[in-house]
Order: structure tokens, then sequence, then C-alpha cells
């Protein structure tokens, strides 16, 4: 079959600091090509919409897959089938993601016919099934597959990771993906899946708290096939093994794969193993991104982070030690007074790491969503991107944006003055040598991008589609908010029983 994928548009955060290659999709694309299909992809992160169209008429899919692991891209996503089954009106369209997952059968009631199903879990065990049902029939049998009858068998999991390779031939503009200075840059997976339990991350319940590593081999094998310079390793937590991240430094080693890495990781993790993080600092570990949410205990206790603020302080510590740039986020809470917005700037001109501030957002999928959900303020999709308030604030929401981009404005301009300007050119002028301008539209971009009128004003948009509110479930059983159950194995035996 003639299947197109497509990724919908960059989301706010993503207007300045990152622009990730999608490499859920291109996963996806391998498997349906290894499948014999014949596969295109469009990623409107880095493509117009004009590119879309002009593939579909050319192409003519006979199936249309739209990525959603973002809540905020549901109305384009269904904007975007709706006209494609206008273009092609046989176009089979299906949804899939880690956002939709948790809202699938809500979604296809709002599509009103123009999307066919959505696909819950991973989609690499499930893509050239459905793709084969399409043609054959039979979609309503297909694990992991939602329709407007009802949903089929449990969705299955991959066993293991090193396949299928992602498609990363089929993208075009991939100089267009950075993160921050490491520009060009493309993504690769060690490892998929959290064993942590934080109160207001989807990761745990979406794979059912399993986690699953990638060959060493594979993993190196993937690396050596990537042509940029720059990798962001995508997984949730590295290196929570120690021996599986020293066996792919081996195999790096073995290799002479020379490469400048970011990653994400816990500060618990990076306090237990530092042998592993300073063996990948002299691989080329440049930056890494440290999710420490709250510079207090009971911050932390809120989100069930199962670390202390004096750990947090210590990984900082040992980062500096090796030698790597480290980005905080740390987690706004609407309930957030003038005077607590004061501390936190104050605390993060105090450290020399980047802070990146993202908004509390009760999700589906978290279990924050089961317990905060009933006191939205709004369920308007595209304000569910970790950048707008969707519940009470305690300032008035104007003056609550009014602080937020206060406090986001006085980190940017720590990293840009005068202290920072000199190596702020270097690399710049690094990346202009190479052609990459990524980096330096962010850094004249940041004003644009981040504005509390129009913040505010998003708020006041003409909203047609909402998110539903959650169906009442009792958190402590933590099999409920689960996607994906470890029994569901791909090549296992399917279920009929919802999951």
């Amino acid at each position: 079959m003639r299947l197109l994928l497509v990724h919908p548009s960059a989301l706010m955060y993503s207007e300045i600091f990152l622009r990730l290659e999608p490499l859920g999709l291109e996963r996806v694309a391998g498997a349906a090509r290894a499948a014999g299909h014949q596969v295109r992809v469009v990623d409107l992160q880095v493509l117009g919409v004009r590119r879309l169209r002009e593939e579909v008429r050319s192409f003519r899919p006979e199936a249309l897959g739209i990525s959603l692991n973002y809540l905020a891209n549901i109305p384009e996503a269904i904007a975007l089938a709706k006209r494609v089954k206008q273009e092609v009106p046989g176009c089979f369209v299906f949804l899939g993601g880690h956002s939709v997952s948790f809202v699938a059968e809500e979604v296809l009631r709002q599509a009103e016919g123009a999307v066919d199903a959505v696909v819950r879990g991973e989609g690499e065990p499930a893509v050239a099934p459905l793709l084969r049902a399409v043609r054959d029939g039979g979609v309503d049998e297909v694990p992991g597959i939602v329709t407007v009858r009802g949903r089929g068998p449990a969705p299955l999991m991959l066993h293991g990771i090193d396949e299928p390779l992602p498609a990363r031939d089929l993208m075009r503009a991939r100089r267009r993906y950075f993160i921050g200075e490491l520009d060009p840059c493309a993504s690769i997976e060690f490892t998929r899946g959290c064993p942590w339990d934080c109160s207001f991350c989807s990761a745990w319940t979406f794979y059912g708290r399993s986690y699953r590593k990638a060959s060493p081999e594979a993993a190196a094998e993937d690396l050596a096939r990537i042509r940029e310079p720059n990798v962001f390793i995508v997984d949730d937590v590295a290196f929570i093994r120690p021996e599986h991240g020293d066996a792919i430094a081996a195999e790096v080693e073995r290799r002479g794969i020379r490469k400048r890495y970011y990653l994400e990781t816990r500060a618990d993790v990076l306090l237990r193993h530092p042998e592993v993080f300073e063996r990948w600092a002299r691989l080329g570990l440049r930056y890494m991104f440290l999710g420490m949410e709250a510079i207090d205990a009971e911050g932390l206790d809120l989100y069930r982070k199962r670390v202390s603020p004096d750990e947090n302080f210590k990984a900082l510590q040992t980062a500096r030690r090796l030698g790597i740039k480290v980005a905080i986020n740390l987690i706004v809470d609407p309930a957030w007074d003038a005077e607590q917005f004061r501390v936190v700037r104050e605390f993060a001109l105090a450290v020399p790491e980047i802070v990146h501030f993202t908004v509390m957002t009760p999700y589906p999928g978290t279990e924050i969503w089961h317990t905060e959900s009933r006191r939205l303020t709004t369920r308007d999709y595209r304000l569910f991107d970790i950048q707008h308030a969707v519940v009470p604030t305690t300032l008035p929401l104007d003056r609550f944006y009014e602080e937020l981009v206060r406090t986001q404005a006085v980190i940017n301009r720590k990293h840009l003055g005068l202290r920072t300007a000199f190596g702020a050119a270097r690399v710049l002028g690094r990346n202009l040598l190479h052609g990459q301008t990524n980096f330096a539209r962010m850094l004249w971009k940041f004003n644009q991008v981040y504005n509390p009128r129009r913040q505010f004003a998003d708020h006041a948009r003409p909203v047609r589609y909402e998110l539903p509110l959650p169906q009442r479930i009792d958190v402590g059983d933590r099999r409920q908010l689960y996607v994906h159950t470890r029994g569901a194995a791909q090549g296992a035996p399917s279920r009929r029983t919802p999951d």
C-alpha cells in the first residue's frame, strides 16, 4: 500500500529551544517499509502545509497516519484528516502516538468520520497488521486498534527495541533539527520506558512501567549510520543500568564514533553512577537535561520525584565536575504568587546552569489528570502545551503570564548577556560557518514567542475541539492507568478484553 506519515506542526516551546527529529514516526515508517509498503513522510515542523498538499496529490496515499505525541496538535490533526479525506476519499486515515492513546474514543467522535482508527500504544508492531487489515478486511481485530465500533485486542509491545530501524532517509530538511547549540542534531533511542511513577508524567503509564534496552551492538550500529555531528539520546532516563551504558560506550569506542551528545537523566541516577557519565563525557557528552521539577522538598513530594533537594544540588556539582553543561527544568505551579516567582528567579540567577520552566499541566495518562482535571479552567487541546495555565491561578491570569514571562526573560538574558556573549558568538560562528541557522534564530526569537499578551489572548480563541474529562477510576490501582500491559508483547496471543 501507499502510506503517507505526517508529523504535525511545532509547538510553542519548540519554536525556540529545540526541533527534534520525529524518531518514533521514522521507526513506524521503517516497520511499514519492511512489510513491503511504499512509504513517504512529511514533517510539518520543518515543511509547510503546501508540501503536504503536493505529496497528497502526487502520491495519492491509500493510508494516512498522523503522529500525535502532543495533545495540543489534536485539532490540527483532525483538520488535516478532513482535508485529505476530501482530496482522496478512499484514503484510510489513522492517528497514533503517546497522547492520543489516552483519548482515542473521544478523538474519533470529534473527528466525525474523518479518522477511521486510532492506534493505542506502540506503533511499530501495529502498523503492518493494520495496513494488511485495511487491504484485506478485519481492522477491528488488529491489536491496539480503536474504531468508532470500539476497541480491538490489547495493544502489542515490542519484545526488544533493536528493530525496526528508523527510516531516516525518508526525512527531508534534516538540517532543520536541533536542540540548543547542537545544530543540526539527530535523535537516537537506547532504552524505552521508565520505572519511576512521577505523578505529572505519563511515560510510565503508557508503557506499564516496563523498561527495555537496545543491544549495545544495535545501538552503536544505529549511531554509526547517523550523519549529523550531534545526537540527542531520547531515553526518558539515560543510563539507569550502568552496565548497559558502559556496554554501548565500549562499542562506540571500538568503532571510533565521534559525536556530541545531549541526554536526559535524573539526579539520583547521575549520583549513583557518575563513572558512566564521565566515560560518555570523554565520548562527547556535552549537555544533560535534569528534571529537578522543584527546588524544595514540598514540591518534590508533590510530584513524587523520590529525590531530595540535596541530591539535586549534588548532581549539579557532579555534572560541573565532569564538564557537562546542565539544563534544569522546574515546574511552575499555577498556585504560585509573585513572591514564589521571585524566589525561583533568584535561584535561577544564582546557579550557572540553564533553567527552563514548564507549567504544571494535568495530562490524560498522568495521575494528576485524575486528581486535578475537575479543576480545569479550559479544555482547549491547544493550551495543553506546558506553556499555558489550564487550572486556576492564584494570581489573575494575565498577571500570572506576566510573572512567568518575566521569569523566563530573566533567565534568557542571563545566558545571552555580556558574560556569555563570547561563548554564544563562538558557537554561533561555528554553526553559521556550516550553514546552520537554527541556533541563531533561537537567540533572537524569544520576545516574539514568549509574550504574556499572546499567551493570555490564546485563552479567548474560539474552541471547536475540547479535551474530554476522565472517567472516574481508583488511581490506587495503577494498572487502570496503563496503555500497555506486560503480558501483551509482539508475537504473544492477542486478547479481546479491554486494557
